[in-house]
């Protein structure tokens, strides 16, 4: 396997920009020389460029990238001279159009609510409502026909949840309780559930859904595939291994 090699220190932004100007011109876009120089460079060095190619060319770099190249590279380019926050708007935005019909395609957003820091999902609600005219909760109840996950995923992304390693034993065996009666009674959708998924720290949830499986002798996410209902259980599995497990989710997705 080859061996990533970085430079000792970096061209400056108005270099760097005069040599992407040039890789940029005409039609044989050499992307090679793209992908090298935006591939070494950090989130900040890839802000400074941005705001240098649009001083010295008066147009934005971004716009460069999307009218010269094309395909899979283009997606990649744009996404990745985002800031995170701003990424992670799109991408959202995006999975909302497609999840219309494809409701696989909402689980990023139970990544962003329930991976992300507090700080980094309040900004993307912010930079969305900045980037598409409307907040993220407008577009789930006016892209996402079915109640049960508008309530869901609306209560998902409007949460600012503790990130403090904080946890009531007495509550977790209270609310695993209460989450066993809905799943139970195939009412997956009830304000508790909601509640308790979205506004529970990380660790507190952990700890309730550990209850869940001492008490009941099942895992949570199991029962709720017994019992569950259709493209809601669906959601809710995703939602639990997001929160127990993070990195499990993501090397699922990845094998997909």
């Amino acid at each position: 396997m080859a061996t990533l090699v970085l430079p000792n220190s970096a061209p400056s932004p108005t270099q760097d920009c005069e040599r992407l100007n040039l890789a940029l011109q005409g039609r044989g876009v050499e992307e090679y020389v793209i992908v090298w120089i935006l591939g070494h460079r950090n989130a900040a060095q890839r802000k400074k460029i941005k705001e240098t190619y649009q001083l010295l060319y008066k147009e934005s770099i971004i716009n460069r990238l999307q009218s010269k190249l094309s395909g899979v590279l283009k997606k990649a380019m744009i996404l990745w001279m985002n800031e995170g926050a701003e990424r992670d708007a799109i991408v959202v935005h995006k999975a909302l159009k497609k999840g219309k019909t494809e409701v696989n395609k909402l689980q990023v957003l139970v990544e962003l609510a329930c991976v992300s820091s507090p700080n980094h999902l309040m900004g993307v609600r912010q930079i969305y409502c900045t980037l598409f005219q409307c907040s993220l909760e407008e577009d789930i109840t006016s892209n996402i026909s079915t109640p049960s996950l508008q309530k869901l995923l609306v209560g998902l992304v409007s949460s600012y949840r503790h990130d403090r390693g904080l946890v009531d034993l007495n509550l977790a065996k209270s609310e695993a309780a209460k989450l066993h009666e809905a799943i139970e009674m195939k009412q997956l959708d009830t304000d508790d559930v909601v509640w308790i998924l979205s506004t529970r720290n990380l660790f507190q949830l952990r700890a309730t859904f550990g209850c869940y499986k001492k008490s009941y002798k099942v895992a949570i996410d199991q029962a709720i595939s017994s019992n569950g209902n259709g493209d809601l259980d669906t959601i809710l599995q995703a939602v639990i291994l997001c929160i127990e497990s993070p990195e499990k989710h993501f090397a699922e997705v990845m094998e997909e």
